[in-house]
């Protein structure tokens, strides 16, 4: 079991280097990165040029811990931190799944910051 997730962690590492090596964000269009736990659903918007956090939003926050770790509560978070951007005026952002495979929770999440005005 344990070389199992030893493998399936190192797998995902893997990916997340891949992925992050064409990926960067700018004060124009920042990087909406996505950290998925079977406790926690959290989002940062980062502008890398700066190396600042520009907004984020988590299961764990005191307002949001109604919203569950399932695929309803990451469309609910992801509508969230849209609604978080827009008052900030971002509308454009570079979506970094992290290496997770883009399906369930994290298309969810990206689909409900997309119904809330956010494009990618």
């Amino acid at each position: 079991m344990l070389r199992k997730m030893v493998e399936k962690d190192r797998k995902r590492l893997k990916r997340k280097v891949h992925i992050r090596k064409g990926l960067s964000g700018t004060a124009d269009r920042p990087r909406m990165t996505v950290t998925r736990s079977n406790r926690a659903l959290s989002i940062q918007i980062i502008d890398d040029a700066q190396g600042h956090t520009l907004a984020s939003a988590s299961t764990l926050e005191k307002d949001l811990k109604a919203i569950k770790t399932t695929v309803e509560g990451a469309a609910q978070l992801g509508e969230v931190i849209g609604k978080r951007l827009l008052e900030k005026n971002i509308k454009t952002v570079v979506f970094d799944r992290n290496g997770y495979l883009y399906h369930g929770r994290i298309k969810a999440l990206a689909d409900g910051a997309r119904k809330a005005g956010i494009q990618f």
